[in-house]
């Protein structure tokens, strides 16, 4: 009897180690942290779903290097679950709005408050210690968002800053979208330029935009460029 309980423990011992299926807790903070992996990330999934809810401005306040985000909209979001989703895994959310009928909310629209990123991510957290870069980023994304989508207003600033880096009013023109971000010697001193196939009722092919001209003097070169765009007016 001794001899078949020692061959039952040593058959035990050898048996592989079970596979178990993660939390559904920790998969969602993994898969937030693959799609939000700094401030500047956050930024853009949430800009990109305020465009899609058909937002008429868009005003961002940034602290601590974008660990604290402030961004708010007018006119009520449909379509911003997705990336609210990803942000509620890895950073506190408080989200302030008003409907029609209501007397109490936020009265400039919806306003998104997004506070402690990568609070529960330690490492990813150490790696943003010094992401003062990344506010000039995020003031970049906004700038390019501003000059595509000109029938949005956008802001942007610091928090505590009196004055707006980025501060675009709804336009339809895209040179004056374009004097709102760059300023006006650099609107002053573009050449509209355009391109297509030949053949208009077969075209697949179509460019439009501005080039400076021989009279722009910069220490850098700056291309903003959208590809595969298709462009519609807010009925």
């Amino acid at each position: 009897m001794e001899i078949e309980a020692e061959e039952e423990e040593e058959q035990v011992a050898t048996e592989p180690p079970k596979t178990h299926r993660l939390e559904e807790s920790v998969v969602n903070r993994i898969a937030a942290g693959e799609v939000i992996q700094r401030p500047l990330s956050a930024v853009k999934e949430l800009v990109e779903n305020i465009l899609d809810a058909r937002s008429s401005s868009i005003n961002v306040v940034v602290k601590d290097g974008g660990l604290k985000l402030i961004p708010s909209l007018r006119r009520r979001p449909r379509h911003t679950r997705e990336a609210l989703a990803s942000m509620t895994y890895v950073a506190h959310v408080t989200v302030t709005t008003i409907t029609k009928g209501q007397l109490h909310g936020y009265s400039g629209g919806t306003c998104y408050q997004i506070e402690n990123l990568f609070y529960n991510m330690t490492a990813r957290r150490k790696t943003l210690r010094n992401s003062a870069d990344d506010y000039s980023k995020i003031v970049d994304l906004l700038s390019r968002f501003a000059i595509h989508h000109m029938n949005v207003g956008s802001s942007c600033r610091k928090h505590g800053a009196a004055r707006a880096d980025v501060n675009s009013v709804s336009t339809a023109s895209r040179i004056d979208a374009i004097r709102s971000v760059y300023g006006v010697s650099v609107a002053r001193s573009l050449m509209k330029i355009e391109a297509s196939d030949k053949d208009p009722s077969s075209s697949v092919f179509q460019m439009d935009g501005f080039i400076s001209d021989s009279n722009y003097v910069a220490k850098k070169m700056t291309m903003v460029l959208f590809i595969n765009v298709y462009i519609s007016t807010l009925s």
